[in-house]
Formats: C-alpha cells, structure tokens, sequence
C-alpha cells in the first residue's frame, strides 16, 4: 500500500466500491492491456509488447521519463541477494531466462550495492527487452494467462537508475525513494512514521487508478492494538487504519455506522492443514481416510462466531473459495449446518483402523483470535475421540519456523496446524491459491505446503491449468484441482473472511482494494 503511491506498475487495479470491480486488471503505466487484437500479445500468447505511457515521470530534478528499462530493472530487482522478494518465483518461473539470472544473481555480494549493480547491469534475462524507450517485451516459457496480474504486483515496479546506489530495502535505500505516482515521501523516521507528500511531477492524465486528493499521508506505526486503533478513528484522531482490522466485539455496535463497512473477500483463512509426512500415530495423516474423518468432526459455524458471526465470514468446504478463478460450489463433508458430525467422524476413524482414535500435536499462534479458534477445533476433535495437545507459538516462529521446516514435520513435531491463506491476488488467481499450498512438487525449506501434499494427478491438472491460453481454461482445470484435492481431505477449509472496515467521519470517498485490504489512500477526500 505504501509503494503504491511512489512506485507504478505496467498494470494495477483501482479502488471501488465493487469487489467484482475493484479485482479487475488495468492498464497503470501501460497504454493498455495486451491482447492478441491490438498487437499486445502473440498468438502463441508467449511474448507480451507492451506500451507505456508518455508523461510518466520521476521526480528526479530535472523530471524525466519512466522507461521500458526502468521496468527491466525493477523485474531483475526482485530477486537481488540483499533482499529477494518473496514473490520472485511469479516471474522465475514464467519469465524465459529469469530463473538462470535469479541463481546467478543470488552469488553476487549481498553487502555491496556495487557488486549487486554490476550483476544486475551486467547480466541480461533473455525473456525481457527494452525495444525502446517506450516499449517493453516479456518473452514467457509458456503461455501465462494471469501474467498481467503478475505484472500487476508492486515486486515489478519500475525502479529509477539511481537506485543501483544503494543495497535494495537498506537504511540508505529508504532515505532516497524516488517518486512516479502522486505521492513522494518527504520524512521517514523508522519504525514511527512517514509522511508522504504530493508528488509535482505526478500528472492525473497519465494515471486512470489513483488521485491526489489528500493534501498529506501521514502513517504512524506502532500501534499494535485494534481497539486502540478503532477508538483513535471514532475520535477524530485518526482517519483510516493501515493494518489493523475492526475489532471483533465492535461489529454489533457498528453496522448502523456509516462509516463502517464489511467488504467482500475470496479467502481460505484460517483452515486446518494436516502433517501428512508425520510418523506419529503409525502415520495415520498420511491416509486419505483419517483425514475424511477430521472434515466430518468440524463445527465450521462456531469457528465463524468467533470472527463475527455470518456477517462477517462463511463456511467454506472447499479450497476455492468464491470471487476466485475455479469456484464452483461442492461440499464433499456436509455436516447439518456445518455444524460437524462426531458420530460420522468417530465412524470413518474406526473404519480407517483407529477406534480408539488417535493423539495430535497441534501449534497455534496467540494473536488475534487463534487461541479461541485452537479451543474449539481441540473440543470438535475430543468428541470425535481424536486428542488435540494444543502448544501456543509464543515465540512468533509458526510461519517461518513451526511450519516449514522439513525436518520438524518428517519427524514429528507437529500434527495439526491453523494457518491462514490469503491470496495475492484475486480473480485469475489460482497461481497463487492452489499452487503455493498444494504443489507437492514445491515442497521443501519455507514451502507453505506445509503439510507435505504431494498428488500427481494434482500436480498434472495445475501445469494445464498454468498453460492455459484464457482464464475460462484455466478454471476448468483449477475446478478439477479443487475437486481432487478435496477429495483427498489435504486440508479442512474453515470459512471465507470478508473484511470490516471503519474509516473516521472526515473521509468521504473511501474505495476499497481487495488486495490491500485497504482503501485507497490517494482517493480518499478529508473534510
């Protein structure tokens, strides 16, 4: 959201008050959207011409154009040794040659902004050209039917010349940002604050997706506490939140406010994943059977009381969840009312070998609401006659250590775990739904399949899903992925979270972002 105002992309999307319309691909420093009829793109849909628009500038003294280079750049950027972008793996693997520059890229001095440069400068990724000033080819391995989204993501912002200065995300490097959207920042003082103010050499005609409605943004950080955050809006004190939801326990109070808003989402948040490598138990996660029977012991709706209620979330009984590319609706576990069925789930486990059930170690994060969601899931699994020993992950170590360390899960460390999935974008968008948690071929060091999975039949349907041509195709195959994947219980899908959000009585104008989870800060009006 903050490099939203300084950094464009070639495509972006624009804020609205529509899910549907707020997801949908647009032309940002781009002319327009490449397709086979205006020349943007081949036939074979492998090689992407793309335009860009006169009159994007950076706020450099004198202003000067953004070129196709600049974009070059910024695409090599994102897997630089100093700080590689956990999204490289977007353009790594559909870019032609950017998967040789990344591992040759990742040799190169970590700690010398001359030595990363020099690399950068003088290494070249066969799949992208600057033809000219104005025009940039992206040559893929294979056709890539959601690569304006992956084009669409902040990673692949244009970066200046001069940012071969500095070590990529270095203290230096964050002192000397440099502009081509409606907002610069002015002042960074770290881990407080930074303000950003209207960038003069930004035009509105060159941009169809932002404004420059605010006078200044000014972003105070460590605010840590929800409800301080939501008091501070109410009051005046503060207009929009950055990264902190409504409280839960204000939603009642809230829905006649004005100001207060549930927008629509497309998440898989949070959900149960199982170890299906773990040896504990004789293995028993490892089997399609056992895992059938947890789907069954589930009480989705008490799980959705705990976020809100129905207003704010939905069961989900799928790993697809609606407005994403591939949803068609299937519950292969109903339970009445999605309320979990112990006796069927105690049934299914003495059918799979294991009447007297079995005993799971279960991690879980102490934010938020997961302490509660670990409370509820222990009680569904006792009265299936299935022990959960939940463990609280004080430390902050589920995502980058609990989870995906290989070692720890082939041995047994953990059973059973809630994390969350939220998608990096929305629409066409099974790259980054179905294939990061369930491309078993993906598995290994920091992987988010965390538990494991690995089926070929699903890992067939996701390369015909990802050389697909259209996104109609596509969603075929990802509805298919879907489908096996459920059947194989490689995970119990809790609910889809919409999003409650508040803004204070002086904004008038808030358009939300899906992928930001925010509003757009550059449309907002402040009276």
């Amino acid at each position: 959201m903050l490099s939203r105002n300084f950094a464009r992309t070639l495509f972006s999307f624009k804020g609205a008050d529509s899910f549907d319309e707020a997801i949908k691909v647009r032309p940002d420093a781009a002319a327009e959207i490449p397709t086979t009829g205006n020349g943007g793109l081949s036939k074979d849909g492998r090689t992407y011409t793309i335009k860009i628009r006169q009159g994007v500038q950076w706020n450099t003294q004198p202003p000067r154009e953004v070129t196709a280079a600049d974009y070059v750049r910024g695409i090599k950027r994102v897997c630089n040794p100093a700080k590689p972008s956990g999204g490289k793996a977007y353009y790594s693997e559909t870019i032609v040659g950017m998967d040789a520059f990344c591992k040759g890229f990742d040799k190169a001095d970590a700690k010398s902004a001359a030595a990363i440069a020099r690399y950068q400068n003088d290494n070249q990724v066969a799949g992208l050209q600057a033809k000219d000033a104005k025009t940039l080819v992206v040559k893929l391995k294979q056709p890539a039917s959601d690569f304006t989204n992956i084009l669409g993501m902040q990673f692949a912002a244009a970066a200046p010349a001069e940012y071969d200065r500095y070590i990529p995300d270095s203290p230096d490097f964050r002192r000397h940002t440099i502009s081509d959207g409606p907002y610069q920042i002015t002042s960074y003082t770290p881990n407080k604050e930074y303000v950003l103010d209207k960038n003069p050499a930004w035009k509105q005609e060159t941009d169809q997706l932002r404004a420059q409605n605010p006078d200044r943004i000014q972003i105070t950080m460590g605010q840590d506490s929800p409800d301080v955050v939501q008091q501070q809006m109410e009051q005046g004190t503060a207009d929009l939140a950055w990264d902190q939801t409504v409280p839960t326990a204000k939603i009642p109070s809230l829905k006649s406010n004005p100001n207060f808003k549930i927008m629509d989402g497309s998440t898989n948040n949070p959900y149960l994943v199982f170890n299906t490598l773990s040896p504990n138990n004789g293995g028993a996660l490892g089997k399609a059977a056992v895992r059938q029977a947890v789907n069954y012991a589930i009480d989705k709706t008490a799980l959705i009381q705990i976020y809100g209620g129905p207003d704010v979330s939905e069961p989900l009984n799928q790993v697809i969840p609606p407005r994403s590319v591939g949803h068609q609706p299937f519950n292969l576990y109903p339970t009445p009312n999605n309320g979990g069925d112990p006796a069927k789930c105690k049934q299914m486990l003495a059918a799979a070998g294991y009447p007297n059930g079995i005993t799971l170690k279960f991690p879980y994060r102490t934010n938020s609401n997961h302490s509660k969601i670990a409370q509820s899931v222990q009680a569904n699994l006792k009265s299936c006659g299935i022990t959960a020993n939940p463990t609280p992950d004080t430390n902050g170590t589920f995502y980058n250590t609990t989870l995906v360390t290989p070692a720890d899960a082939k041995s047994g460390k953990w059973d059973i775990a809630a994390p969350g999935w939220i998608p990096d974008w929305y629409g066409n968008n099974g790259r980054t739904n179905i294939v990061p948690l369930f491309d078993g071929r993906q598995y290994g060091a920091n992987s988010t399949d965390y538990g494991g999975y690995d089926d070929p039949a699903v890992n067939g349907l996701i390369d015909k899903a990802l050389k697909a041509k259209d996104v109609n195709t596509a969603a075929g195959f990802w509805a298919q992925a879907d489908k096996k994947i459920m059947q194989d219980a490689a995970v119990v899908p809790f609910m889809n979270q919409k999003y409650p959000i508040f803004h204070s009585s002086r904004v008038k104008n808030a358009l939300y972002l899906p992928s930001y989870q925010a509003y757009d800060l550059s449309q907002a009006k402040v009276s």
